[in-house]
């Protein structure tokens, strides 16, 4: 099976043992029998909190280290474009053969680009992220994972 990782389920795999124990448990999305997949829009926003927090090299290396196995997504097809046209314009209400039938929901750009990403590839998407729910059935097979706390 294919699993797109959001960008917050890197950093709960780098930080947060409990959940990454939980998440591996039911879903194993590292396992031999799966392929993980990280949205290069992912990959830069990882560098981005790199540079804004300041990671040491230990940290940087634990990432890249985690990040070996992983096929890596890059945005730049046709089929991911009009993915994130299609996806924006029904999150917006806009889509005129496929209504929301909620009110209008305001996506990140990046979220955008991974929620294509990962109706492309046609993986699920795991995340801790609520902005994919109206998607989920639609556009993706979403995995919502709630953090311990």
């Amino acid at each position: 099976m294919k699993f797109l990782l959001d960008t917050n389920i890197i950093l709960v795999y780098l930080k947060d043992k409990s959940t990454r124990d939980r998440i591996d448990n039911l879903y194993d999305p590292l396992g031999p029998n799966n392929i993980p997949i990280l949205s290069i829009v992912s990959l830069g926003e990882l560098e981005s909190i790199m540079l804004r927090n300041n990671w040491g090299k230990r940290k940087v290396q634990k990432l890249e280290e985690l990040l070996n196995g992983f096929l890596i997504a890059d945005i730049n097809f046709k089929d991911v474009i009009k993915k994130y046209a299609e996806i924006d314009a029904f999150s917006q209400g806009k889509l005129k053969d496929n209504p929301l039938n909620l009110s209008a929901r305001n996506m990140g750009k990046n979220d955008l680009w991974i929620a294509a990403t990962a109706a492309v590839t046609d993986s699920k998407l795991l995340t801790t992220d609520k902005d994919f729910d109206h998607l989920n059935g639609k556009y993706l097979d979403l995995v919502q994972i709630q953090l311990i706390k």
